[in-house]
C-alpha cells in the first residue's frame, strides 16, 4: 500500500463520508482511495465551487468537510472557498497535492504553506510513509477539535512511497469540551441577576447549544437572538427576535438596543451583528462566552469574558441560579409584540412592482408560501441578500447556510449544492444575484448531474446592485457595474434545468407546476426585480465603508 491509498483509507476510517473536488494527476490516487474506502466523491466543475460545497456540507451536516485538489493551480483555484471556510472556522480538511522536494522547476510549484497561512488556514503535511497515518490524524483532529480549515499537503514523491507494513488503525481519542472557570460562571450569574432587560445573541459557536441557552434564558428572562450564520436556532421560541444586526426587524432592533445586558454566546458581536455598535445601547453591559480567547473583545470592548464551551457554560450558570426565576425582559406585552411583529413577513410595505419587474419582497414572500417548510436556504452575497435571509423562513439552524465571512459573491450555488447533499430530506433553495449566478454558473451542470431538486432564485437587476446603490446616489458613473439583460432561464435550460422568467407574481404559477412534478432537475427562476433603491440592510452596511 502506498501513502496516497493510506491517506484516503485513514480519512474514511476517521469518518470522512463525502469528498468534493476536481481531480487531476496529483490527487487522482488519494481521491480514488477515499472512494474505495466508502466515501462519496462529488466532482465539481471548478475547484472554487468544490471548496464551497465542502464548506457548506460541513456546516449543514455537522461532519468534517473534505476537499481534494491538484497541486499548485488546483489549490489556487480553490482559494476563495478555502478563505471563506477558514474565516468561518469550518472544520475542513483540504487534500492538496504538492510537487515533490526535488521538483523545484515544476510549473506547479508554489509555496503552499504560505498560501494557506495567508488566508487563515492551517498548513500541515504528510511527511513520510512512516508518519502518514499520524499526519492525517493530526490534521483531522485540528479540523474537528479546533474547528479549523486545514490544508494537508501531499507531496507527490511521498504519495508514491510504500508503507512499511500494513495500515495501522487510526486512533483519535475523544477530547472533552472546555469547561468554564467557577469564577467566570459566578460573574456571569451575577450579571444576569442584576439585569432587567437581558438579551442573548447566539452565534456559530452556539449552534450545538440551543436547548441549554433556551433553558438559561427562561431562568433569567432573556430574549433570544442570533447572528446571521446561526439563524433558525430559536425559530419556534415565542421569545425569539430572530436575527440581530442588519437583518433585524424594527422590533428586534428596538428591543436589542434597549437591553441593559447583552451576552454573546459563541458570537463575536462584530460590526454586522451589532449594526456598527448601534444595537448596543448606552450603559449596556456586554459579555462574551467563547472557546477562543482571541474572539473575546475582538470587535468591541466587553465587560466580562468567559472562556468555555457554550453549552457547558450555560448549564453551569443555570445551576448557579438554581431556585431563582428572574422575570428579566419577559412580560406579556413583549411576548405579544414579538408574536405580532417579530417577522419581516408581518411588516407591511408598499409594493414597488412595475409592469415588467417584481418587487423582491413580493417575490420572496410568495415563494415562502409556496415552498415546503422543510427547506435549506443558501444565500449568495449582494444587494438582494436581505430578502431571502429574512422573508424565507427556515425550520431550524440546519436550514440556513450563509457563506458570507469573506463577502465574496459567486459562492451561493455551490453552497446550496453542498447543503443539499448534507440534508437530502429537505428542499434546497439557492438565492443568488445575477452577478453571483453568472460567476458560479458552471456548477449548474453539477446540480443537474446529481439530480438535485434544487430551487435557484436569481434576483436579477442586470447589475452589481450593491455598487449601484453605493455609488449611484453620489452621481458616479455606473457603466462599470451595469450590464445588458441576460436570459438566465434560457442558459439554465441549456444545462438541463427547468428555467422560467418571472416579471410578476402570476409568473410564479410555473413554480407550483415544478413542485407538483418529479423535481428530477433543478428549477431556475430568473426574477427580474425592481431596483430603484438599495435594500434596507445595505444602508446599514455602507456605514462601515
Amino acid at each position: 500500500m502506498n501513502v496516497a491509498e493510506a491517506v484516503g483509507r485513514t480519512l474514511a476510517a476517521l469518518g470522512a463520508d463525502h469528498v468534493f473536488g476536481v481531480v487531476g494527476s496529483g490527487n487522482f490516487h488519494v481521491t480514488n482511495a477515499l472512494v474505495a474506502a466508502g466515501a462519496r466523491f462529488v466532482a465539481a466543475r471548478h475547484e472554487g465551487g468544490a471548496a464551497t460545497m465542502a464548506d457548506a456540507y460541513a456546516r449543514t451536516s455537522g461532519r468534517i468537510g473534505v476537499l481534494s485538489v491538484h497541486q499548485g493551480c488546483g489549490l489556487t483555484n480553490a482559494l476563495t472557498g478555502i478563505t471563506e471556510a477558514a474565516k468561518s472556522r469550518t472544520p475542513l480538511v483540504v487534500l492538496a497535492a504538492e510537487t515533490g522536494a526535488t521538483a523545484i522547476r515544476s510549473n506547479f510549484r508554489i509555496d503552499q504553506d504560505a498560501l494557506a497561512l495567508a488566508v487563515g488556514a492551517r498548513s500541515e503535511r504528510v511527511r513520510s510513509a512512516a508518519t502518514a497515518v499520524d499526519d492525517v490524524v493530526r490534521a483531522f483532529r485540528l479540523a474537528s477539535e479546533d474547528r479549523r480549515t486545514v490544508v494537508l499537503n501531499l507531496p507527490l514523491d511521498v504519495q508514491a512511497a510504500e508503507l512499511p507494513g500494513g495500515l495501522p488503525a487510526p486512533v483519535l481519542p475523544a477530547l472533552h469540551p472546555v469547561a468554564p472557570s467557577a469564577a467566570g460562571v459566578r460573574a456571569l450569574a451575577d450579571e444576569l441577576r442584576r439585569a432587567e432587560r437581558p438579551v442573548f445573541i447566539a452565534g456559530r459557536g452556539a449552534r450545538h447549544a440551543a436547548a441549554e441557552l433556551r433553558e438559561l434564558a427562561e431562568t433569567c428572562g432573556a430574549l433570544l437572538a442570533t447572528s446571521a450564520v446561526a439563524r433558525g436556532l430559536f425559530h419556534d421560541d415565542p421569545w425569539s427576535l430572530d436575527v440581530s444586526g442588519g437583518f433585524a426587524t424594527p422590533l428586534a432592533a428596538e428591543l436589542i438596543s434597549g437591553a441593559d445586558l447583552i451576552v454573546g454566546w459563541g458570537a463575536t458581536l462584530n460590526t454586522w451583528t451589532t449594526r456598527h455598535g448601534a444595537l448596543v445601547g448606552p450603559g449596556c453591559t456586554v459579555v462574551q462566552v467563547d472557546l477562543d480567547s482571541d474572539a473575546i473583545g475582538a470587535h468591541r470592548p466587553v465587560h466580562l469574558g468567559v472562556l468555555g464551551d457554550v453549552a457547558l457554560t450555560a448549564e453551569a450558570v443555570r445551576a448557579e441560579l438554581a431556585g431563582q426565576r428572574l422575570s428579566g425582559y419577559r412580560d406579556a406585552s413583549i411576548r405579544e409584540r414579538i408574536a405580532r411583529g417579530g417577522s419581516w413577513l408581518q411588516i407591511p410595505y408598499q409594493d414597488e412592482s412595475t409592469s415588467d419587474t417584481i418587487d423582491p419582497r413580493t417575490l420572496t414572500a410568495a415563494l415562502d408560501r409556496m415552498l415546503p417548510t422543510e427547506r435549506v436556504v443558501a444565500v449568495d452575497s449582494g444587494n438582494f441578500m436581505g430578502y431571502p435571509s429574512t422573508f424565507l423562513r427556515v425550520p431550524d439552524h440546519h436550514g440556513f447556510c450563509f457563506t458570507q465571512a469573506f463577502q465574496s459573491i459567486g459562492l451561493g450555488l455551490a453552497t446550496a449544492i453542498g447543503a443539499a447533499l448534507a440534508r437530502p430530506d429537505r428542499l434546497p433553495v439557492a438565492a443568488l444575484g445575477d452577478g453571483g449566478a453568472l460567476m458560479g454558473i458552471s456548477e449548474l451542470e453539477t446540480a443537474v448531474r446529481l439530480g438535485l431538486p434544487l430551487v435557484i432564485v436569481v434576483y436579477d437587476d442586470h447589475a452589481y446592485g450593491a455598487e449601484v446603490h453605493h455609488f449611484g446616489p453620489d452621481g458616479h458613473p455606473l457603466g462599470t457595474v451595469r450590464f445588458p439583460d441576460t436570459d438566465l432561464a434560457a442558459a439554465a435550460r441549456g444545462f438541463g434545468c427547468t428555467g422560467i422568467t418571472v416579471r410578476g407574481e402570476a409568473d410564479l404559477e410555473a413554480v407550483r407546476d415544478w413542485l407538483a412534478g418529479p423535481r428530477s432537475a433543478p428549477l431556475l427562476i430568473d426574477a427580474k426585480v425592481t431596483s430603484a433603491e438599495g435594500s434596507w440592510w445595505l444602508v446599514q452596511a455602507f456605514r462601515g465603508h
